[in-house]
Parts: structure tokens; C-alpha cells; sequence
């Protein structure tokens, strides 16, 4: 817990120091805007995914594809691999250990209020192992399914359409599906701390 305390803080101090800095553009001159598709607004990108309780740790990396279609809007396209553990109690989950790996994605969207400010939602296929153990009598089992999820959440940033940048974010699921990689044994919503970068694509120079 207090490894997973001091990443998070090391990742807020890093996006406040990089907010405080003028980051230089990474192409020389501006970018005139183009009607239709334009190249210089397309990111690629990807962050960590944590989430724990007293009793569960949750860990994942999230690839991601996106176009900034105004300078308040981003939308794209995200895939996570996620690993989830649960530790066995008597009185939080009868004693049974829980461990699973899932993978999936889904499309993205982020609303800019403000330029350093995000409102994050995501709609979420995932498909999931699980893995169990009674510690009462010894007995494993497993199961595979599938679980949909909706995530929403805020998140802090220094966004410049065309910039390379650093985000961290808290999301958590909305839906209460009882195989959410993000939710406990008893369904309640784990936090997800999630930090990352973008990293814009630009046209080749001739």
C-alpha cells in the first residue's frame, strides 16, 4: 500500500511540474487547420491502471488512439490488459483468494472544461480469468466470462492540441456488473488511478 501511495504522488508531482513548464512544440512552425481529416490532431499514447482496497490490488496498461476534434473535445479508442488479486478473509469473502487476468477496450471520450481539467468517460468490454481458492478447504477453481463496465472520471493535465503531455486520472465503474475487473467481491467500485502520456502525430516534412 504505501508503494502504491508514493507512485501516485510521484506521478501527480511530475504532471504539476510539467503543467509549470512551457513544454516546446514538437514541430517548428504552426499548423494551418485543415478541413476534414487532419493528421497533426491524431495521438497516440498510454498509461498505468492501479486500483486496491484493504483487500484487492489491481494493476494494467492501457494503449490508446485518439483524435482531438475541437480544443475541448478528444475521442479514441483504448485497450487494457488489467491483473487483479483479492486476498482470502473469513469475514470479507469467506476466506477464498481470488486472482484474475483480463484484457478488452472500448471507445473513449474526454470534455475539457478547462485546459489543465478533463472529464473522462469509457465504455468497456472486458474478458476475464478468474482464479479461486478456498483456503477453508483447499478446493481451486476457475471460471472465464466477460463483463461490460462504464468508467467516468477526472483527470489533470497540460493539453496544447499538437503537444506532446502527461495526464493522470481517477476513474471508477459505474456499471455494477458482478465480474467488473474493477469492482470487489462485495461489488463495490474500486478507484482506478491511471497516468500517462500522449504523444501527437504530425504530417512528414517535404
Amino acid at each position: 500500500m504505501k508503494k502504491i501511495t508514493v507512485l501516485i504522488c510521484t506521478c501527480i508531482i511530475i504532471s504539476s511540474a510539467l503543467a509549470q513548464r512551457n513544454i516546446p512544440p514538437t514541430y517548428t512552425a504552426p499548423v494551418p487547420e485543415k478541413k476534414g481529416f487532419d493528421i497533426n490532431k491524431m495521438f497516440i499514447g498510454g498509461s498505468l491502471a492501479l486500483g486496491f482496497s484493504s483487500y484487492s490490488f489491481n494493476i494494467g496498461g492501457t494503449p490508446e488512439i485518439g483524435y482531438s476534434l475541437t480544443n475541448w473535445l478528444d475521442a479514441g479508442l483504448a485497450i487494457n490488459l488489467n491483473y487483479n488479486s483479492m486476498r482470502a478473509d473469513p469475514y470479507y469473502n469467506n476466506n477464498i483468494r481470488q486472482r484474475s487476468f483480463n484484457y478488452g477496450g472500448g471507445p473513449f471520450v474526454r470534455i475539457y472544461p478547462m485546459p489543465f481539467l478533463f472529464l473522462q468517460g469509457q465504455l468497456e468490454t472486458n474478458w476475464i480469468k478468474y482464479n479461486y481458492l478456498n483456503l477453508n478447504n483447499n478446493q481451486s477453481s476457475s471460471l472465464t466470462t466477460n463483463s461490460n463496465s462504464i468508467l467516468a472520471g477526472i483527470g489533470y493535465t497540460q493539453r496544447i492540441v499538437g503537444q506532446s503531455g502527461f495526464y493522470t486520472a481517477v476513474l471508477i465503474d459505474l456499471n455494477t456488473d458482478i465480474y467488473s475487473p474493477y469492482r470487489d467481491y462485495n461489488n463495490a467500485a474500486l478507484p482506478i488511478f491511471r497516468a500517462g502520456f500522449t504523444f501527437y502525430l504530425h504530417e512528414r516534412k517535404k
